[in-house]
């Protein structure tokens, strides 16, 4: 498959997981030569024995075999059938390839795990990055009051994103003004003491879900108190949740911001921007034309 690809910028300096990937070895489950690149969207080149789903000629795009290693980062990319998806018309390559791994993590975090329903409330921390912009929409399209943490610089974009409420974490805490006990449900893609201050704005029964490792989530002393739920989420390949997305996606509830797309051989441009911790959405990086 001809393939673009997606470089994942979220909004925390270390997060971003095609830079740390490079920087760390990622979960060590590299081929030989390491390929960086998780997301993909493009032309299906060939199909093999048995498979129906696709045919030669298919726009497709997903997250083939994460945690191991996709390839993206290449003109061709092969996976299993099942890892992709017809791309919604709505959306261009550019944009598909920004959308399955922030997408689905958010998608597999906000609905599948923490239940996330119509009129909960709901903390989106680094609510401008990959992960927090998709997840915002997300939540919105659920019917859930939609909180975020961002500069100020970005909170027109999240309220045009459908974002009722925002905190500059630059000038305020946002414990301090969301006060205690007030919010069903945060998604945590920053990690530090965010989670544990996360901890007093949640209701009794809320869900704390940290992105970053299971190293991240918080655990005071004596036990999570009040019937709070914490846990770390791993995105995983998931048809039905790329599906529920591009569903999202042809009604116009859901569209990957992406602030830049730099040609393949930029990519050390891309990292080098991602690692400044300052980008909106996703940056894209054009392997092929498509």
């Amino acid at each position: 498959m001809q393939t673009i690809t997606s470089y994942s910028a979220v909004p925390s300096a270390d997060r971003a997981i095609d830079w740390k990937t490079r920087a760390t070895g990622g979960f060590g489950m590299h081929g030989e030569p390491p390929v960086l690149g998780y997301d993909v969207s493009g032309v299906v080149e060939a199909v093999g024995p048995g498979v129906t789903l696709h045919r030669p000629g298919d726009e497709v795009f997903g997250m083939p075999e994460f945690p191991r290693q996709a390839g993206g980062y290449a003109e061709y990319v092969t996976g299993p059938a099942r890892h992709f998806v017809p791309k919604p018309a709505v959306l261009s390559h550019v944009e598909a390839a920004a959308l399955p791994l922030a997408g689905l993590t958010a998608w597999q975090s906000l609905v599948e795990t923490a239940g996330l329903v119509s009129g909960q409330r709901v903390l989106v921390h680094a609510a401008a990055g990959g992960v927090g912009h998709l997840a915002v929409q997300i939540a919105a399209a659920r019917g859930a009051y939609v909180i975020g943490t961002a500069r100020e610089e970005k909170h027109a974009l999240l309220k045009g994103l459908g974002a009722h409420e925002l905190v500059d974490y630059t000038r305020q805490d946002f414990a301090d003004v969301l006060g205690s006990q007030d919010v069903d449900v945060v998604l945590d893609s920053i990690g530090g003491d965010y989670g544990h201050r996360s901890l007093r704005v949640l209701r009794d029964g809320g869900t704390l879900l940290t992105l970053p490792s299971p190293d991240e989530v918080p655990v005071p002393d004596g036990g999570v108190p009040r019937g709070i739920r914490t846990g770390f989420t791993l995105v995983e390949p998931d048809s039905t949740g790329m599906r529920a997305l591009a569903s999202l996606a042809a009604e116009g509830r859901l569209r990957p911001v992406v602030e830049t797309v730099l040609p393949l051989e930029r990519a050390a441009d891309a990292h080098r921007l991602g690692e400044t911790g300052r980008t909106r959405g996703k940056i894209v990086l054009t392997v092929a034309d498509v």
